[in-house]
């Protein structure tokens, strides 16, 4: 009779769902999900729900193998030495093989008065807690949106879209991932809606009020809603279990995203650091690292080596209001190129984006093994950086395989 295999995934997010779905390729593999929402949220619709245009959540029915056990919970400590996790509950679930998939969290509160006045939106509950705020607020009144990435970008113009007053500080570059014909485009939709941009040197938030935001440079800008995107966090989980992390807390691992501390824990997603040089925070990124990650694992099981990572990037998608978007192409070491798709085009890219993911996961799901973007052959940035590493820090590289 064949021994059964525990595998526990902590979180429930991009990379948690595909490694997941993916493990139950094996009939002899349990595989239990922890996560502390019932749902699944689909975090880059994050800025719709505020915006009241959309929802981001779904069913985890709709994404989820039925074989994956679901614990709706919080993983406190993980005890590495006895294989198990310990729950906020009160409660303990034990594990062979664990994958580490916890995600990333807001950040800011170093920031004096963030954590007071500010609203970050990271997560579902945050922005769940910032539409009240909004529904409150006259449309006259000003609304700040600090950071110019992504989520920051995309909730400054659907807001803006509505006829809200709003100010985009970007505390240096607006869009730092774009191509400068990108920013350009993206620069002129959101003159077009009304979004005041505020970038350069020295617009750096170093504070926060009941109704204003304090640049670096001395100015204090007016706000009656100051909405927090400025980046994300990383859970201290893996750090507060005694396992090596990065300084951001990423647990560090090799390139099969094997802890360097125990060949029993994987990581995957945005709390995971393979070689000391994480990979972008996003779904492109997390989806083929779950997949990845559960691969190592399925390999171990096999008794095969595992392979190593083999990310390959290829655009960043961002919306613009409900009807206007761009597609900024990158090349497959996420270097952005000069050419973009905008206008309508680029938003229904954008669109067709949001419902991939969602696909993607069902269908590894309803066929796991059927995922293979984590194995289109990556660029060679990646490459070039860990031999960078092997020559200028070669201990570290030995610490994580």
């Amino acid at each position: 009779m064949t021994e059964n295999t525990d595998v526990v995934v902590v979180g429930g997010g991009y990379a948690g769902v595909m490694a997941a779905n993916r493990l139950t390729r094996r009939g002899d593999v349990t595989v239990t999900l922890i996560n502390p929402r019932p749902s699944f949220v689909h975090r880059v619709r994050l800025h719709q729900l505020v915006g009241g245009t959309g929802s981001a959540v779904v069913d985890y029915r709709e994404v989820l193998a039925e074989g994956v056990r679901l614990v709706v919970d919080s993983v406190t400590r993980i005890d590495a030495a006895g294989r198990g996790v310990e729950l906020a509950s009160g409660g303990a679930v034990g594990y062979d093989y664990l994958v580490y998939a916890a995600g990333s969290g807001s950040t800011g509160a170093r920031v004096p008065g963030a954590a007071e006045f500010a609203y970050p939106i990271a997560c579902l509950e945050e922005a769940q807690r910032l539409l009240p705020v909004l529904d409150a607020a006259p449309a006259s009144a000003a609304v700040t949106v600090v950071g110019a990435g992504p989520a920051g970008i995309e909730t400054a113009a659907e807001l803006a879209e509505q006829g809200r007053d709003v100010t985009l500080v970007c505390g240096g570059v607006l869009g730092p991932y774009l191509h400068p014909r990108g920013r350009r485009s993206v620069a002129g939709r959101l003159a077009e809606l009304g979004v005041t941009v505020v970038e350069g040197p020295g617009t750096t938030v170093t504070a926060v009020t009941s109704d204003t935001v304090r640049l670096a440079d001395g100015r204090e800008l007016p706000s009656t809603v100051t909405i927090w995107a400025a980046g994300f966090g990383i859970p201290d989980l893996a750090a507060r279990s005694g396992l090596s992390t990065d300084a951001l807390g990423r647990l560090l691992t090799d390139e099969t995203l094997t802890s360097v501390d125990d060949e029993r824990i994987v990581a995957a997603g945005d709390s995971a650091a393979p070689s000391g040089l994480p990979l972008r925070m996003s779904c492109q990124a997390a989806m083929p690292l779950g997949a990845r990650a559960a691969d190592t694992v399925l390999s171990r099981l096999a008794g095969e080596r595992p392979e190593p990572l083999n990310q390959s990037f290829g655009a960043q998608c961002i919306s613009l209001g409900q009807h206007t978007g761009i597609f900024q192409f990158g090349n497959r070491s996420d270097v952005a190129v000069w050419l973009h798709i905008d206008g309508r085009l680029g938003a229904k890219m954008k669109e067709t984006v949001c419902k991939g993911i969602v696909k993607h996961l069902a269908d590894e799901a309803h066929k796991p093994g059927g995922y293979k973007l984590h194995r289109v052959k990556g660029g060679a940035g990646r490459r070039k950086a860990l031999e960078a590493l092997r020559t200028e820090a070669p201990a570290v590289l030995e610490r994580v395989g």
